[in-house]
């Protein structure tokens, strides 16, 4: 059955970077599971997080076995599990939320194996009809992702890679001539929440990527309040923020109003921080 291809005016992610860089400031990337603490919680979830200052969102697709998460994302999976939330239900909430808000584009972060059981065909009919704007896969290294890669482009969908402290010049070199939309830069040899960022040792190995890609950069792991995301704001183009989220998320699972309270006040204070750093080096 061929894939149906939903043609996009305009690339969402690609327009939102643009628009930032012209205003002089920076993206700030959230990180929430889907279903988590309860599938009814992550669309409003999701709106409150725009309404915070998120420029993009990512959402996880809850997995049994997250290999490069810490205990808090891998906590999150399971209570997202615990409601029986599949990768349809995933994409069923991105259905919903693109009813009231088509421009904040959306991510969906995840492992291999959901999307595999799914079938990469249905899969990219079904995120491209739903307003998927990106996909980031873990455990799939540009090597092995080209025919996919490739399926996914043609619907739209931004494959974006993961970098590391520890990638070779060749993988640079590889992920800044496929990866599309950003690229996601791991600042931490570990695993999600498992450390202080070294905005330095950041800065310096983003100077290396700088070399050989032209996606902009986005930095995740390690960035826990308001005032390490505005440093890191400076050395980037984007701030991915996930286990300091969801342990808030995790602290309220059972009242998902303050939850969602919660979520926003620490997202929110991160965009101020960022946008006062950012007129401050103006």
């Amino acid at each position: 059955m061929p894939v149906k291809i939903r043609v996009k005016d305009m690339n969402r992610i690609s327009k939102t970077f643009d628009a930032l860089a012209t205003q002089g400031k920076k993206a700030l990337i959230p990180y929430v599971t889907a279903g988590d603490p309860n599938k009814e919680a992550t669309v409003p979830m999701m709106h409150a997080l725009v309404e915070a200052g998120a420029d993009v969102i990512e959402l996880g697709v809850p997995f049994s076995d997250p290999m490069a998460d810490g205990p808090t994302i891998q906590l999150a999976c399971e209570r997202s599990l615990a409601h029986g939330t599949s990768l349809r239900d995933v994409l069923g909430m991105v259905t919903e939320f693109r009813q009231t808000n088509t421009t904040t584009p959306i991510v969906l972060m995840g492992y291999l194996n959901p999307v595999e059981a799914m079938g990469y065909p249905t899969f990219v009919e079904l995120a491209s009809k739903a307003g998927v704007d990106g996909v980031l896969v873990v455990d799939m290294p540009p090597e092995e992702a080209c025919d996919v890669d490739a399926m996914f482009e043609q619907a739209g969908l931004d494959f974006i890679y993961l970098l590391a402290p520890t990638s070779t010049e060749e993988r640079i070199k590889t992920i800044g001539e496929v990866g599309r939309g950003y690229v996601y830069y791991v600042s931490l040899r570990g695993v999600t929440g498992s450390a202080a960022i070294d905005v330095e040792d950041v800065e310096r190995n983003l100077d290396r990527i700088r070399q050989h890609v032209k996606a902009p950069l986005c930095v995740g792991f390690g960035i826990q309040n308001a005032e390490a995301a505005a440093r890191v704001s400076d050395v980037c183009d984007g701030v991915i923020v996930g286990s300091a989220l969801v342990s808030r998320i995790a602290e309220q699972a059972d009242n998902p109003q303050q939850a969602m309270k919660d979520v926003s006040e620490l997202a929110h204070s991160m965009r101020v921080a960022m946008d006062a750093h950012e007129a401050l080096e103006a």
